[in-house]
């Protein structure tokens, strides 16, 4: 079989675990569910689904994990992008405790996922939010009570001489240790997450880019080569479903993220920078997020080109900031250089919802999606299995169009980053 598309020349890609090629669907099958995208939304709802006893078919249109899933900051971040104040404040306190109430819960799945079936996903607990000046050590204390609020206590704020101890860099002013955080390689982990799903008897096609979905009572859902006829439909292709459902792609907008790997420093070098090996970001409105794999490298990410795609040199645009945080690594040899999409949405909250009566989809996730997207598997296979107050309670969020349409979204949308961009360097 000739491949159509490969793994981007990730980090994560050349470290992926072994494992077999699936196949392209070329004939017709019959399943309860056909999920459109093997990235986490869908490989989560997979196999929520599969282990409920649904029979499913997984799409997917390249490799499994090929979009942002496999590509991330590998971070388990908890909460949304917007956090639970603004949706107090604009969705009103019943929403907000809906939300709230699951705002923690994503990671938790992952861990559970990992140990059920044994995963190797280089693991490790811990995450550190820091901060470069006091208006941002201010909102870290009032996350840290906000959160404390809605059930999360395993927070631990740090003052500068604290914060030394966590990251070894000159830069910060305080952080936020979150300890149900942590971080994983993110490609392994979905890697995991299908042959779990193959285990309870879902299918996995690769190479199968859905062309078009019939609606109606018994959706068909077809590739180039086969199609799927199912009871439901799940639409997981995030930043990478193009036009197929077009009222999706009127309220989203793809952008860019970039990452870099250096050279393996070793593990006594790399507790030099971050002595207990814990995933950090910053708290810039266009942030940086970095950490230590496996393996003992430093894997450090950041910027945000709206739109989607990647600066002409990802290596040119990111050494700056990776050598001002750790003036020790400046020169260092960067293996690996690479970027990825993520669907943003202008609430910067995720969009859920139902399309008639059959055709279900969970998006957008504005750059926390690592969470979030096992979130939403979870909530999905609830709503099939007839408890959707928790899955409704996301649809509910009203959603709106980007300024400009989809011409001028980007340019609109990079106008106000460049405002927000620069209230962080003078820090008000």
């Amino acid at each position: 079989m000739t491949r159509r598309t490969e793994h981007t020349g990730s980090y994560y890609a050349a470290s992926a675990n072994p494992t077999a090629d699936r196949p392209a669907l070329t004939d017709s099958v019959q399943a309860d569910v056909c999920v459109i995208g093997a990235g986490f939304t869908g490989l989560s709802t997979a196999l929520h689904l599969a282990e409920a006893g649904f029979s499913v078919v997984v799409l997917e249109a390249a490799r499994i994990g090929y979009g942002a899933s496999g590509r991330n900051g590998g971070q388990l971040v908890n909460s949304y992008s917007r956090d639970i104040d603004v949706i107090e404040k604009n969705y009103g306190m019943d929403t907000a405790k809906m939300l709230g109430g699951m705002a923690f819960e994503g990671a938790d799945i992952i861990r559970q996922r990992i140990r059920d079936y044994n995963i190797d996903c280089d693991y490790r607990d811990g995450g550190v939010f820091v901060a470069f000046n006091k208006r941002q050590l201010h909102e870290l204390q009032e996350q840290k009570a906000l959160w404390e609020r809605y059930g999360h206590t395993q927070l631990d704020f740090l003052d500068q001489n604290a914060v030394r101890q966590v990251v070894n860099s000159d830069k910060y002013i305080g952080g936020l240790r979150d300890n149900r955080g942590g971080h994983i390689h993110p490609l392994n982990l979905a890697l995991g997450e299908a042959a779990a799903i193959e285990q309870h008897g879902g299918q996995i096609f690769e190479d199968s880019p859905v062309v078009k979905i019939d609606r109606g009572a018994e959706p068909v859902i077809h590739t180039d080569k086969g199609q799927v006829r199912a009871k439901y439909v799940m639409v997981a292709g995030n930043a990478y479903l193009g036009n197929l459902v077009p009222e999706l792609a009127a309220k989203s907008m793809p952008c860019g993220t970039q990452i870099v790997a250096t050279e393996v420093l070793g593990e006594e070098r790399a507790r030099e920078l971050i002595p207990q090996l814990e995933c950090v970001e910053d708290c810039n409105y266009k942030l940086d997020y970095y950490r230590i794999t496996g393996d003992f490298r430093v894997l450090y990410g950041g910027g945000v080109t709206y739109g989607g795609g990647d600066p002409d040199s990802i290596e040119r645009f990111l050494r700056p900031h990776l050598e001002s945080i750790f003036p020790s690594l400046t020169g260092v040899k960067l293996d690996y250089a690479w970027g990825g999409d993520f669907l943003l949405t202008m609430s910067r909250l995720p969009q859920f919802g139902r399309i008639g009566d059959n055709i279900y989809y969970a998006q957008g996730y504005s750059g926390h999606g690592v969470t979030t997207t096992h979130l939403a598997g979870k909530l999905i296979a609830e709503a099939l299995r007839g408890q959707a107050e928790r899955f409704d309670a996301f649809a509910s969020l009203k959603h709106f169009r980007f300024p400009g349409g989809q011409l001028f979204r980007a340019p609109y949308t990079a106008i106000g980053a460049t405002y927000y961009g620069l209230r962080d360097k003078l820090g008000i």
